[in-house]
């Protein structure tokens, strides 16, 4: 297992081809200052840019939370001037996560609130343990969720569910969150990590051509109608194809072996 450090709160460690975004400022929880929102944005440009990251885990490496929201101790200090100048650089961690063009999985242990929810609503999918708790409490704070939130929240559960969570600001506990759709998977206390890794283990064996392809339809297709969906379908499956790892596939399935993946 190598490892890579992002700035002073992002390490990056490789698990074959699993890579782990350790979220790792366990002073202040996970706060997410302007120079944390650096590092999560110059360790996912990296990440995008290597082929042979197929699966990205998103962890924490404080015991009580994934990560608490923006921090705003330092946001307290800042000017009007200030605030416009940062925005873009917050804006950059959860587009980060977002545009991640491989798979990508959260695990989430204890507090995941604002903008913490939000690094984790960018993945594709959500495991936590039954000491997550979740939400976006912005507007308790006078703002609202900024970093993706009142949109990946309705494409996760609905837009009532997601008004009623957003207007509140209240706080969901692990069982809840997952009866609402707002998690995934929900593990014993502590296994959120080990379980998302086992999960991005058995995706990873999978295509990444295919991989990156089907996500590619599937971000795109959201919102669209059925006829545009399918053509955006039709498009994600012609750049595939053609590919090496089709090829591949096709001939270890006939082959009765394991595929080794070109990725080309």
């Amino acid at each position: 297992m190598s490892e890579e450090r992002f700035g002073e709160f992002v390490l990056v460690r490789r698990h074959g081809h699993v890579a782990e975004l350790v979220l790792d400022r366990p002073g202040a929880m996970n706060a997410v200052s302007t120079d944390m929102a650096r590092s999560v944005a110059s360790a996912c440009a990296a990440l995008a840019a290597d082929r042979d990251a197929r699966v990205v885990v998103v962890t924490s490496s404080h015991e009580r939370a994934f990560c608490v929201g923006a921090d705003l101790k330092e946001r307290n200090s800042f000017s009007d001037a200030d605030l416009v100048r940062q925005r873009p650089v917050a804006r950059g961690a959860y587009t980060g996560v977002l545009e991640l063009p491989m798979p990508t999985i959260a695990a989430v242990h204890g507090f995941a609130l604002g903008g913490g929810f939000e690094l984790a609503l960018s993945c594709d999918l959500i495991v936590a343990d039954r000491t997550a708790v979740l939400g976006l409490p912005e507007v308790s704070v006078g703002v609202i969720p900024g970093g993706g939130g009142t949109q990946l929240l309705p494409r996760r559960v609905g837009a009532a569910r997601a008004a009623e969570l957003i207007f509140t600001a209240r706080r969901v506990e692990a069982p809840e969150a997952l009866e609402l759709g707002l998690v995934d998977q929900l593990v014993e206390a502590g296994r959120d990590r080990d379980e998302a890794l086992s999960l991005a283990a058995r995706i990873a064996g999978n295509s990444p051509v295919g991989l990156r392809a089907a996500k590619r339809a599937l971000r795109l297709g959201q919102g669209l109608g059925l006829r545009a969906g399918l053509e955006v379908e039709d498009a994600a499956w012609r750049a595939v194809a053609f590919s090496g790892d089709r090829a591949e596939g096709v001939a270890a399935f006939n082959e009765k072996r394991k595929p080794q993946w070109p990725g080309e």
